[in-house]
């Protein structure tokens, strides 16, 4: 029987920010929420550069690394908004660590442009 491990919670949901299986990392989708849980007002890049920084965060304070990401799913309201996205994402993942990734519109459950969500993997 394998291990799980779940990497903190939600501060007012029974949510994991993260929970690890046998290697595999899966990090809850981030939106770009500051450190005293207030959602960023602002343009694409200024929501995504932040919920990445997010993402980095849950994934490191997990103990992998951006290079272990393999996947990640991003949900965007506008799709005008695509290449400034990607403008971004670029500062977070070179081309020789670059994760699949799947990027659809979506409607938001909360006032933001993005949610990002990934799965990282690293041998024990």
């Amino acid at each position: 029987m394998s291990a799980i491990t779940r990497h903190g919670t939600h501060p007012r949901l029974p949510v994991s920010n993260a929970v690890e299986a046998n290697g595999w990392l899966y990090v809850t989708g981030q939106v770009p929420r500051d450190e005293n849980g207030e959602l960023l007002a602002g343009n694409m890049t200024a929501q995504a550069r932040l919920t990445l920084n997010n993402l980095v965060k849950v994934v490191t304070e997990s103990g992998y690394e951006m290079k272990d990401v393999v996947r990640v799913g991003v949900w965007i309201d506008d799709p005008r908004d695509f290449a400034d996205f990607n403008k971004v994402f670029a500062e977070f993942f070179d081309i020789e660590h670059a994760p699949a990734r799947v990027t659809v519109q979506g409607s938001m459950v909360c006032d933001c442009k993005i949610e990002i969500d990934a799965i990282a993997y690293k041998e024990s």
